[in-house]
């Protein structure tokens, strides 16, 4: 059980249809004009703390490029990591927690920004604070500066509530209020880790043959921690 639990990390992959926009929705249509090149901009920042849901999009926006057969990459947590000249040949290029850049890095990225401004490219960065707030390389933060910047607001609890319920209903259950409650109660309160939580519970309760319940829930979690079999 321990294994069940520890090891199901896989969630469906993000898209821009299975993320709640809560109080993102012109964000979001913002990349949808931007995925189907709608937009003449071609270059945005977003900020927002952790479990915000940038991460989201930005991979969000790639896996839209390469389902529509262009060469797209998302690269997470770039520590000190020298981005490569052959990303300026892409379509799409996406950066997450830029803060994190070391100065080769941050060099890397303000000439993969002028590559991809060449080339016509498009390329997306997001970190943890407004680009004026980044202890950044001032030319990279002049450039993240002149694209489209939004802040990733954060979901209240009534739309983590609602995100869970439409999960629960993909896979084909019914989440009940008390269900979803303790989920927000109990488990951290990252949407990756819900979800993560909310599949396993599914598989649990499928292995099991009984409903989705908040006993349920109780004992997952202890064999979870004590590694016991169900």
């Amino acid at each position: 059980m321990k294994q069940l639990v520890l090891d199901l990390t896989a969630v469906p992959q993000p898209t821009l249809e299975n993320f709640v926009s809560g109080r993102n929705t012109e964000l979001v249509e913002t990349l949808r004009k931007m995925l189907a090149r709608g937009l003449s901009e071609r270059f945005l920042y977003l900020w927002g703390g952790q479990g915000s849901g940038r991460s989201h999009l930005l991979q969000a926006v790639v896996n839209g490029c390469i389902a529509r057969g262009e060469a797209a990459v998302y690269i997470a947590r770039p520590v000190g990591e020298a981005l490569e000249a052959e990303l300026a040949q892409l379509d799409c290029v996406a950066v997450d927690d830029v803060e994190r850049l070391a100065e080769d890095g941050q060099l890397a990225l303000f000439n993969l920004y002028n590559a991809l401004r060449e080339a016509r490219g498009m390329l997306l960065v997001a970190g943890d604070a407004p680009p004026t707030g980044l202890a950044l390389r001032p030319d990279l933060v002049t450039r993240l500066s002149w694209g489209l910047v939004y802040q990733v607001h954060g979901l209240s609890d009534a739309e983590k509530g609602e995100a869970l319920r439409r999960h629960a209903a993909a896979r084909g259950f019914a989440l009940s209020p008390e269900v979803r409650d303790y989920l927000l109660t109990r488990i951290q309160r990252d949407m990756r880790s819900l979800l993560v939580m909310l599949e396993a519970l599914d598989r649990y309760s499928l292995a099991t043959r009984r409903a989705v319940t908040v006993p349920l829930i109780r004992e997952l979690l202890a064999k979870g921690s004590d590694g016991a079999g169900p």
